[in-house]
């Protein structure tokens, strides 16, 4: 009987010293993690984390670590400072915002602060004005960080449920003309104002339009006695009716002070006009 001829083995090393090899490679990385985990060369450290700091900006100035820590034997344990680190930033960058607006609030008061001090220079000087003139009786000075206030009573300028000035208004509107002719720069608005009682036989539909028509009036009676000294663009008018009482309107008193003209000539710091 003929000898059967064995098989060649198969070419290479066995298959099972492939496995044995990569579990072996796996084996020596791991060792090697431990080994470079337990031992820190802390040269290489600080250059490593000196080049962080310059390229992406990470570190404060000088800051080797974060918050400066110290190396541990056992490793690099800087995990534990970050909440601390962190909290500091942050705490520095509130305290930097709110110096900031601080700062804005100072700028504020500031402007507040001029803006209220050349109101009372110009409300004092048109006072000084008024009782040169005479008309201090018909005429109320006030004034706020925005503007000069001249109040004059609607029983003054106007009849009864009518926009257009009497006659006897001229003279004090004249001498108003006067005083505000010194302030070319600034914007002047004139507002109407009404007591709440319905208007009967009027030829104005209600108290808004009535207050609104006197508003305007005056305000172009202005502009045709100061036309050489003021820009007529510089003068507004409107009318407020009765949503501003300065009085109670339950009684005939407060009702005759609601029924009202208001010149505001407001400051430089409130008056965009253009020179």
């Amino acid at each position: 009987m003929a000898k059967q001829k064995q098989e060649d083995p198969p070419k290479g090393s066995p298959a099972w010293m492939a496995t044995f090899s990569d579990l072996m490679n796996l084996l020596l990385c791991f060792f090697v993690l431990l080994f470079s985990m337990s031992t820190v060369d802390a040269e290489k450290f600080q250059e490593v984390v000196a080049s962080l700091q310059s390229a992406m900006s990470i570190l404060p100035a000088g800051g080797n670590s974060i918050g400066d820590g110290q190396l541990i034997s056992a490793g690099v344990r800087q995990l534990e400072f970050l909440d601390a680190y962190y909290n500091q930033m942050a705490n520095s960058a509130s305290e930097d915002e709110n110096s900031e607006n601080d700062g804005e609030s100072d700028v504020e008061e500031a402007y507040e602060k001029q803006s209220l001090e050349e109101s009372e220079s110009m409300a004092e000087a048109m006072q000084n004005q008024i009782e040169a003139y005479g008309i201090q009786d018909m005429v109320e000075v006030d004034f706020n960080a925005q503007y000069v206030q001249l109040s004059l009573s609607g029983a003054v300028l106007f009849e009864s449920a009518q926009a257009e000035l009497v006659e006897d208004a001229y003279p004090i509107v004249d001498k108003i003309c006067l005083i505000l002719a010194n302030y070319d720069k600034n914007i002047i608005e004139v507002e109407g104002h009404a007591d709440n009682v319905p208007l009967v036989n009027s030829k104005y539909e209600d108290n808004d339009v009535l207050s609104m028509y006197r508003a305007l009036n005056v305000a172009n009676y202005i502009r045709s006695k100061t036309s050489d000294k003021i820009d007529p663009a510089h003068i507004k008018s409107s009318g407020r009716g009765s949503y501003v009482p300065i009085a109670d309107n339950s009684t005939a008193e407060g009702r005759a002070r609601n029924r009202r003209v208001e010149i505001k000539i407001y400051n430089s710091y409130n008056s965009d006009v253009d020179e």
